[in-house]
């Protein structure tokens, strides 16, 4: 079965579904092919950034975007050895509409933008579609095959564009022969719950360390989703000392949540995640464009994956919606994404790849306890450099501004 679109965008993820609203409030015939049938998977990237919800505001969904269940985190902050709090990131200081970070189910954003973009006529969304290889014409990609996983049923999609935002495994750019940069990384991270109870710290991270590991604590709608890094490639170890030695790692880094760890049942309450850093040298071929993960995985530090991802979409929407209406993007004009969002891509994995080595790694090495005293002796004389951090996480070195033609009124109140 063969179909036709403008732009065929593999991935129903932030990334995927920012850039298909987008693109169809700018005129562009889209179709975004999502793999699952619905968006329900945890674990997922669930932090929405100011420069997002600025996004969201100003394109009309800020009010729907409010009504989501959400918690606020407000500032990162870390005890020292003499039990002082120190504030490390302080979002409140940022000068911007929205000073802090939304803990948002991303199903739930992803619903929201869905149902947004299915009031414009030229997006269509196809649920349980995965992408199985790429169509090739005249030397560059002119499509994708995909395959309804329901039905079994093998499509052709034909597209002037096929954009790959199918994350840091992408099939696409596998296809495509894009080999990205990979960056040593020395942890992984294991993902869990923990009910939160009255007179829980709230509105802010929490990083605790303890034994050579570390944990972070961040406060969600009636839990705490607990972030575990340790040596990577320690996940089979882990799961094979079981439940109870797991409980009494994470009380070694949490002890706040020491009397709560019994509801840990067993190790499959832990979703494990393999940490990459990477990025393509080349984001594109001709017709083919990745962006988001699929461009630069990075690591979890900082929860920026997702901020950077939705960047990457407005940055392509901006870029090639005229492109796009007039035809087929030329290489070049594809290539303008990569240079317009390669620097905060390379600035934020630069910073998170200093956090490695300077904190995390000598840490997992038990060679260190707690961050550098250099480091947390100059936030305890100079607070205000907490404005930093908070600015490369929340808003990042180029916020993207929202193209004229997807504007609507904003609907937030401010």
């Amino acid at each position: 079965m063969t179909e036709r679109t403008t732009c065929a965008i593999v991935g129903g993820g932030p990334a995927g579904m920012v850039l298909g609203l987008l693109l169809a409030r700018g005129g562009v015939e889209v179709t975004v092919l999502e793999k699952h049938g619905d968006f329900l998977r945890d674990f997922r990237g669930d932090t929405v950034h100011p420069t997002t919800m600025r996004l969201l505001d100003e394109i009309g969904l800020g009010e729907r975007f409010a009504e989501l269940p959400q918690s606020r985190i407000d500032e990162a902050a870390f005890r020292g050895a003499d039990g002082r709090r120190l504030v490390l990131a302080d979002f409140k200081r940022l000068r911007v509409p929205f000073p802090y970070i939304a803990m948002v189910p991303q199903w739930d954003l992803l619903d929201l933008l869905a149902r947004a973009a299915s009031e414009e006529p030229s997006f269509t969304l196809r649920m349980d579609a995965e992408a199985t290889g790429l169509l090739r014409e005249g030397g560059g990609v002119a499509g994708v095959r995909y395959r309804n996983r329901r039905s079994g049923e093998e499509h052709e999609l034909r597209a002037a564009l096929t954009v790959a935002a199918d994350g840091r495994h992408s099939a696409l750019r596998a296809a495509a022969g894009l080999v990205p940069r990979e960056f040593r990384v020395a942890f992984d991270a294991w993902w869990l719950r923990l009910p939160r109870r009255p007179g829980d710290e709230l509105g802010a991270l929490q990083p605790n360390i303890g034994a050579g590991r570390m944990a972070v604590a961040i406060p969600r709608e009636g839990y705490f989703q607990i972030a575990y890094l340790g040596p990577k490639g320690d996940d089979a170890r882990m799961r094979a000392a079981g439940p109870e030695r797991f409980r009494e790692q994470i009380a070694a880094c949490l002890p706040q949540f020491a009397d709560r760890v019994g509801e840990i049942a067993s190790m499959d309450d832990v979703k494990h995640l393999d940490v990459r850093l990477d990025r393509l040298r080349r984001w594109h071929t001709p017709g083919l464009l990745c962006i988001g993960d699929a461009a630069h995985a990075m690591s979890p530090v900082g929860g920026v994956g997702i901020n950077l991802a939705v960047q990457d979409a407005v940055a392509a929407a901006s870029l090639l919606a005229g492109a796009l209406r007039r035809g087929r993007p030329s290489p070049r004009e594809l290539s303008r994404v990569r240079r317009r969002r390669l620097p905060p891509t390379v600035l934020v994995q630069g910073m998170q790849r200093l956090l490695h080595r300077a904190m995390l790694e000598p840490v997992l090495a038990r060679r260190r306890s707690g961050p550098p005293a250099a480091a947390l002796r100059l936030v305890q004389r100079l607070p205000w450099l907490s404005a930093l951090p908070a600015f490369l996480i929340g808003t990042g070195a180029r916020a993207e501004p929202t193209p004229p033609f997807a504007r609507r009124r904003p609907t937030a109140s401010r």
